[in-house]
């Protein structure tokens, strides 16, 4: 009976040891998509909120805005990697290289500090995060040298995992930044090319009175059965939430709106074919 509960538990300690991380990871992954689908929306003038997008299209969206913080953290982890076997440090220059750091790292904790006065500065929130977040890497390297090279130093776990801390606060802050920025850089693309949009031809029960350049109204003639007595052209499809279109016109202006419309009987929707034979 022992032996059965001993393997049981190590089965539920198995699987919680996968599923932990799998959960900790799905968590990420939407956090960053809906960051970067927050700023996306956001520019047409949408609360993404108001969408009703799911977990997964957020988990979807994510790698987009994930790919470049990525990328350029391997990358660091690997220039690291190929210094450390490259170095022969002393215990001299390990001193001097750490002083050298926390000058940096303490001009980095000011700009944090200096918030309210910096935060308009163009990618004040990458590049602060980004000083810090390096040097205390550093920091937290230099000072696992000094270990090696000046045994007299004595241990320094704790000042070594807080500056792990640091590390990966700044590295989830930049990363959310880059987010943003992707989020923000994929809604102007999109108004640049708004064409590439499936095209939508909508007729309503009544006048919507749509002010934005470039869509046209027509009143249809009323006929046997027919209940819808306006058609708009000029459309194109944003997004599609729950129950409901997002609509934009087909050439950006700053004057335009986003139409909201629900799925229902009110609205009479067509999708037109790309004029592209086949």
């Amino acid at each position: 009976m022992a032996d059965e509960r001993s393997q049981a538990e190590r089965w539920v300690s198995f699987a919680a040891g996968i599923i932990t991380p799998v959960t900790l990871l799905s968590a990420l992954l939407f956090y960053f998509g809906y960051v970067s689908a927050r700023s996306q929306y956001e520019y047409f003038g949408i609360d993404v909120d108001t969408i009703g997008l799911s977990t997964q299209d957020y988990v979807m969206r994510s790698p987009q805005p994930l790919l470049v913080p990525l990328l350029a953290i391997t990358l660091l982890a690997v220039a690291a990697l190929l210094l450390h076997n490259a170095i022969h440090p002393t215990a001299v220059a390990v001193r001097r290289a750490a002083r050298a750091t926390v000058v940096v790292l303490v001009l980095g904790v000011a700009a944090l500090l200096a918030f309210p006065l910096l935060r308009h500065l163009p990618y004040y929130a990458l590049v602060v995060p980004a000083v810090i977040g390096l040097s205390a890497a550093v920091l937290a390297y230099l000072t696992y040298l000094r270990r090696k090279t000046d045994p007299a130093a004595g241990p320094q776990r704790i000042l070594i995992a807080l500056l792990a801390v640091v590390t990966v606060t700044c590295a989830f802050w930049a990363t959310a930044t880059t987010a943003q920025y992707s989020g923000r850089g994929l809604a102007k693309a999109d108004a640049r090319d708004l064409n590439q949009f499936p095209v939508v031809i909508l007729d309503t029960k009544e006048r919507l009175a749509l002010r934005s350049p470039g869509i046209e109204e027509t009143m249809l003639r009323p006929g046997a059965g027919q209940s819808f007595n306006y058609r708009y052209r000029g459309l194109r499809l944003l997004v599609v939430g729950q129950n409901r279109l997002f609509l934009v016109p087909q050439h950006w202006n700053a004057s335009d709106t986003t139409l909201v419309l629900p799925l229902n009987d009110t609205v009479r929707v067509q999708f037109q074919f790309q004029n592209d034979p086949p």
